[in-house]
């Protein structure tokens, strides 16, 4: 299948999506795809072999690649607590992981990585009922952001 026919195919998903929320109240698991699809295409990385445990994308490095574990929240304007990352896989091999923010039609709003040592740090401090996840505003605090819609990204890793 070419790449024209997989963009296609996520805008087809998004439209889904979105709409099905709109006449639900309720979101479709849907989200983490479409993230690895656009993290994979703004970010020009190549996707993670099928077998691959723990990881979503690779990012070639000097001497190898950097393993990326991706994640979704879509940010819709009637929520009020705060938006939390799913869990974590802390028991596979992964180097960072990227958080691609959504809007309400499931379009990319801005893609933020934080390396794997300071989100251990902060999922060690987390209180026992929210072991093993992040909020975003958390993970954005000890990231980077990597790009953003406005064209705004910060070039120096943490």
């Amino acid at each position: 299948m070419g790449v024209y026919q997989i963009d296609k195919l996520m805008g087809e998903a998004r439209r889904l999506a979105a709409e099905y929320r709109r006449a639900t109240g309720k979101t479709l698991a849907i989200s983490g795809e479409i993230a690895i699809s656009d993290a994979i295409t703004l970010l020009g990385l190549e996707g993670a072999p099928s077998d691959a445990e723990g990881y979503d994308a690779l990012r070639p490095i000097e001497g190898g690649a950097d393993k990326l574990q991706i994640k979704a929240r879509a940010v819709f304007d009637d929520t009020r607590r705060p938006h939390r990352l799913g869990q974590l896989k802390l028991d596979k091999d992964w180097d960072a992981v990227l958080l691609v923010l959504m809007d309400e039609n499931y379009e990319p709003v801005e893609i933020h990585e934080a390396r794997r040592a300071p989100l251990e740090a902060a999922l060690a401090e987390a209180t026992p009922n929210k072991r093993g996840t992040v909020s975003v505003g958390r993970f954005k605090m000890i990231g980077r952001c990597l790009w953003s819609r406005e064209g705004a990204a910060d070039p120096a890793p943490r």
